[in-house]
């Protein structure tokens, strides 16, 4: 077993470098810039929600399973629109606190991934097999969420699938820090 306290090193660093690639893909390389797409008439569009207060909202709305099951409820579904709606409160969105916020996150990721390969491992492992644990728990730290968006929500498989390569990218970063970085026997 090897410690968190042990491996705090590859933690930051990790972060810090998927914070790097996270940045490359997003501003250089511009992977998830088709990911969105402008309403028509967004003029118009933007008139009609000006009313609606920031939050998560459903359209067509049932308060119950029992109404969703209505045939007023179903015939809403069926003359649509059918969608989820996030409402930000108004102004520009501040990149430092989201960006802030994701650099939090990979440490997070980056604890759980020392948490759980120190578990399975001891000073002194194999650059493989700290690479093998620390990868697969990093992929399911950063390769899947976003995969409950296309489930629930409907965003585009597309999309998604191209997060789940972020996140392929982001464990393969976290695990080579990890196998690079950790501890010698005593």
């Amino acid at each position: 077993m090897t410690t968190i306290a042990a491996l705090w090193v590859p933690i930051l660093l990790s972060a810090v470098l998927v914070f790097v690639v996270s940045s490359i893909i997003h501003m250089a390389v511009q992977l998830h810039k088709g990911d969105y797409r402008g309403l028509p008439d967004e003029e118009r569009a933007r008139e009609a929600l000006r009313s609606v207060p920031p939050g998560q909202y459903m359209v067509p709305h049932a308060a119950s399973m029992k109404e969703c099951g209505t045939p007023e409820m179903q015939q809403k579904f069926r003359d649509g629109p059918v969608g989820v709606l996030v409402m930000r409160p108004a102004g520009m969105p501040g990149m430092g606190p989201a960006l802030g916020l994701w650099f939090a996150f990979c440490i997070v990721i980056g604890v759980f991934v020392a948490y759980l390969t120190g578990l399975a491992l001891a000073p002194g492992a194999s650059y493989g097999q700290v690479f093998r644990i620390a990868a697969t728990v990093a992929f399911l730290g950063h390769g899947f969420t976003s995969v409950n968006d296309s489930i629930w929500k409907g965003v585009s498989w597309g999309v998604t699938l191209k997060f789940v390569f972020d996140g392929a990218l982001y464990a393969l970063v976290t695990a080579g820090t990890f196998a690079w970085l950790w501890p010698d026997a005593a």
